[in-house]
Parts: C-alpha cells; sequence; structure tokens
C-alpha cells in the first residue's frame, strides 16, 4: 500500500468534502428567503430543499411538478407557484383538506410548505449547519398513505431505513383525504453530525406516497423545548 504524508491525506478529505458538498447544490433562496443552511438544533423544512436542479439537489421520477402550478393553479401567488418549474413535488397545508380532517393525529399550521407524490428511489439534498458536533434527534411532520420508510444520509454516508406509519383511516369518509393525515414521528430521526455544514440526502426507500414537511432538530437526550412543531412555519410574503 503507497504511504501518503498527512498533508496529502488531509488534501484528498478536503477534495472529496468538497465533492459531497458540490452535489448537494446551494442552500435554497428566494425573493422570501435570504438563503444560507438551515440551522440545527431547530426546524429544518423539506420544501428548502438545495438549489441545483435534477441529479445534483434532488432526484424525481418524472419532470413535472404535480403541486405547484398543477394542482395549485398557477394563479401568481407565491404559494401556487413555489419552485414550480422544478420536479420535485410541492404544495402547502390548507383548511381543507389538511387541517379540518377528523383524521388527524395533529393539526399542521396553514400554509405550511411540504414535499409530496413520491416513489422509491426519490431522494434530496437540504443543506444544513449544526452549532456543535454531536449526536442529534428529529420529530418528524408528516402524512403517509400507507406505510413506508425513508433514510437521512450525512455527508454521503447512508443511513439506516427509518419506518413511517401508515395514517391511513379506514374510517375516512373522502378517498383523497388519505393523503392529509398528519402525523408526527417523535424521536424518529437520529444523526450524528459535525460541527458546520453539512448535506443531509433525504431518500425515499419504500412506499412513497408521503408528505414530508419538518424536522425538529435538539440534541439527543435532551427535552423537547420551546415552541412545538406544528407551530414551525416556513415563510411567506
Amino acid at each position: 500500500m503507497p504511504h501518503f504524508s498527512a498533508r496529502f491525506r488531509l488534501l484528498l478529505l478536503g477534495a472529496c468534502c468538497a465533492g459531497v458538498f458540490a452535489r448537494g447544490g446551494e442552500p435554497f433562496r428566494d425573493v422570501v428567503r435570504a438563503g444560507g443552511p438551515q440551522r440545527i438544533p431547530g426546524a429544518v423544512f423539506c420544501a428548502y430543499y438545495d438549489l441545483g436542479g435534477e441529479g445534483v439537489a434532488f432526484h424525481d421520477t418524472d419532470a413535472e411538478n404535480q403541486g405547484s402550478g398543477k394542482l395549485n393553479p398557477a394563479d401568481g401567488s407565491y404559494l401556487n407557484e413555489f419552485r414550480r418549474h422544478e420536479g420535485l413535488d410541492i404544495s402547502y397545508t390548507k383548511e381543507v383538506p389538511d387541517r379540518e380532517s377528523p383524521s388527524n393525529r395533529v393539526v399542521p399550521p396553514l400554509g405550511l410548505l411540504y414535499v409530496g407524490w413520491n416513489d422509491p428511489g426519490e431522494w434530496f439534498n437540504l443543506t444544513v449547519e449544526t452549532t456543535a458536533a454531536g449526536d442529534y434527534v428529529a420529530d418528524l411532520l408528516y402524512t403517509a398513505q400507507r406505510d413506508a420508510s425513508i433514510s437521512v444520509a450525512v455527508n454521503g454516508i447512508p443511513g439506516s431505513a427509518i419506518p413511517l406509519t401508515s395514517t391511513f383511516d379506514p374510517a375516512e369518509t373522502i378517498p383523497w383525504r388519505q393523503w392529509h393525515h398528519w402525523n408526527v414521528a417523535r424521536d424518529s430521526v437520529t444523526l450524528a453530525l459535525p460541527k458546520g455544514i453539512s448535506v443531509l440526502t433525504v431518500r425515499i426507500v419504500s412506499g412513497g406516497n408521503i408528505n414530508l414537511a419538518t424536522l425538529l432538530f435538539r440534541a439527543a437526550g435532551t427535552a423537547r423545548t420551546g415552541a412545538a412543531i406544528t407551530t414551525w412555519q416556513t415563510a411567506r410574503p
């Protein structure tokens, strides 16, 4: 095995890390959100996945956004047209069907952007910044029309499958509302994170047909404090 100097190993490590971050594109920004990494501890919003497009910041099985500009007509409004020219599918919570459903386990905030219409194999990147190295846990605000699973990779290092229990309710009287029964998967995500910038890759492992809204991170072993996950809101004009 060839011998490499400590300096060369450091340069190689830096190049590898730079490659990981390059594949993640850039942190999301627009006229409402100034940009920069999402902060941990704190709320990380899935709809703020990275800029960079198909194969760089995300992968989707079709190029059309099924939510923005389609389900939600292109009427010039910020929420209806949010990232509508990108293939990753996005919508936002409404009074009907998201908040008034009697099958909700929790009630989400109004106008919360989320990622949906997904199939196994799809993924998206989230650039985050962690205040201190350590283990972190997160609650996840989601819906699942069937049992499903996701994984979260850190800087290209794969994570194990995270099961998401179906929110399907046989008592539901409106069939299409089965995709809008909101729930919180408590302590569902556990990650070891370095201090500073990282790229999280959220991958749909099985099931699909899930809506992913908010990951609320805190240091492992600490109690939940501050605002509940159902009160955290994506920015609006």
